[in-house]
């Protein structure tokens, strides 16, 4: 929002004859009913409000208009939530008139028509593709068969780092977990790793983070009633040349997955894509999974799966360097149960509760999704106000996580706070929605909590981390960028120094 905020004030000062938009509604009786609202600009609504950071101007607007107040994003009426009640409320209590996400140009044209999983609206084939994922990709089962090849990109992470830590040399630590990530996700989902030297394999790598970035740029189009046939900003033809790339890439690997199928069998399953394809083929279901759908599904996997599990432990990791109490605990913790002379592994995490502790602190406080964003389907009345169709409802997951009546020094680090706690991540307590809730919660929770874990806990058993190019700084800053996840002002370089090494397995 923040690149064409210069853009909208010129605009606006062009169109000062326009005296409402459509946020005014002519019916006094409806508007008594509605949420309060701040005053809104002609032609932009609110978007003056958002920047540069919108969660966070959101919580601040709500400190002012309570925990359920009304905003226009240009002409689209949307709605933000902070408070757990209510949270509950849009995402339990009356779910099923705000089971769809909010669908924009970018998302549409990327995801073939909305055929994916993440932003398909809620009917049958949604129903479908749920049932898949629980059932078939991301059950239990799939995740110990492919358990081995996490294991595998989590050695060759942790080779990489010893030989830059033998050199003394600094790494970005977002760029390495990058890295980890998408060859966890591409290997898991179609057995090649996205970081080698190749240039159709690292062309995936490439893509993913200028997915992620185009998805959350703020698209005229969408919002401005009058621009939506126009591409001022120039994202329509960037749209159209990242998704011929990604399909190109897609249909090579597709192709080179069903010609090994041919050779060695379809009841050899290595990767998600075999059971993808497999389901495609399965003439008992009972709706036809098309090569489209699948296209649109390893997007979904690949955006869901890489950046935000990446971000999670570079902002705990960075609590942990400003916090070397808590990173003290956590090392003789991981010490005590995994001991010096091997490699701590998935299956030790039950024992591990303090380094739990430290992701799920580090997700209350740094949500990667830090928004659940819904669109009503049909009014609805929530919290005695009427909340019309085709609203925009943004529940703002940082500011519960931050709220301080829910939580005892919510702006302090403190794992403890989760020992001996029931609290969970996965959408069960209102205060703490990292991953959301309800039928449209994230159903890659279990993977991405293994992942973030396992990896942290590695990272702090084989090395110690000195911030800065240099390691001479004593504390990090801990300063939010701006993106649709929650990415830091200034990426963490750290030079890490071997604690452990013998335990990390020669590659």
């Amino acid at each position: 929002m923040v690149d064409i905020y210069g853009y909208f004030i010129i605009f606006v000062l062009s169109l000062t004859t326009i005296l409402f938009i459509r946020s005014f509604s002519s019916s006094s009786g409806i508007k008594s009913r509605l949420p309060p609202s701040p005053f809104a600009l002609p032609i932009i609504g609110h978007l003056h409000l958002l920047a540069p950071i919108p969660h966070q101007a959101l919580h601040k607007l709500s400190i002012k208009y309570g925990p359920i107040f009304r905003f226009f994003l240009g002409s689209v009426p949307c709605l933000a939530v902070s408070s757990p009640e209510l949270a509950k409320e849009f995402l339990r209590t009356y779910e099923a008139s705000y089971l769809d996400r909010p669908r924009n140009a970018t998302t549409v044209y990327l995801t073939y028509g909305s055929k994916d999983f993440m932003f398909a609206p809620f009917g049958p084939y949604w129903k479908l593709m749920k049932k898949l994922v629980m059932s078939d990709l991301l059950n239990g089962k799939t995740l110990e068969l492919l358990l081995p090849l996490r294991q595998d990109e989590t050695n060759w992470f942790l080779h990489s780092l010893s030989q830059k830590a033998k050199l003394g040399k600094a790494v970005d630590v977002k760029g390495e977990l990058m890295k980890l990530t998408n060859n966890v996700i591409s290997r898991m989902l179609m057995s090649e790793r996205c970081s080698e030297d190749e240039n159709e394999t690292d062309d995936m790598r490439k893509l993913v983070p200028e997915i992620s970035e185009i998805t959350g740029k703020f698209n005229l189009a969408d919002y401005i009633w009058f621009c939506k046939n126009l591409d001022l900003q120039g994202y329509k033809k960037r749209v159209k040349e990242i998704h011929r790339r990604f399909d190109q890439l897609i249909e090579r690997i597709i192709s080179e997955h069903e010609d090994e199928r041919m050779k060695k069998g379809k009841d050899e399953v290595r990767d998600l894509l075999d059971i993808l394809l497999n389901i495609s083929e399965d003439e008992t279901m009972e709706m036809k999974l098309t090569k489209e759908n699948i296209k649109a599904f390893i997007l979904n996997l690949f955006v869901a799966g890489t950046d935000t599990s990446a971000l999670t432990i570079e902002w705990a990791l960075a609590e942990l360097i400003n916090h070397p109490r808590i990173m003290k605990k956590a090392i003789e913790e991981i010490d005590r149960v995994v001991g010096k002379n091997r490699l701590l592994e998935e299956s030790d995490i039950p024992n591990l509760p303090y380094l739990q502790a430290i992701v799920k602190e580090a997700l209350r406080l740094h949500p990667t999704a830090p928004m659940i964003l819904r669109t009503s389907t049909e009014d609805c009345t929530v919290g005695g106000y009427l909340i019309p169709a085709q609203t925009l409802v943004f529940v703002n997951v940082w500011a519960l996580g931050r709220d301080p009546q829910n939580w005892d020094d919510p702006l302090e680090f403190n794992p403890e706070r989760f020992e001996g706690s029931q609290v969970d991540v996965r959408g069960q307590h209102f205060h703490m929605l990292p991953f959301g809730s309800g039928r449209r919660m994230c159903p890659g929770t279990s993977l991405a909590m293994q992942v973030a874990q396992v990896t942290l806990g590695v990272m702090i058993q084989c090395f110690e981390w000195k911030a800065d190019k240099n390691g001479d700084m004593a504390q990090v800053d801990m300063e939010e960028g701006q993106g649709i996840t929650l990415p830091r002002a200034n990426p963490l370089i750290c030079v890490p120094v071997a604690r452990l090494d013998s335990v990390i397995p020669s590659m």
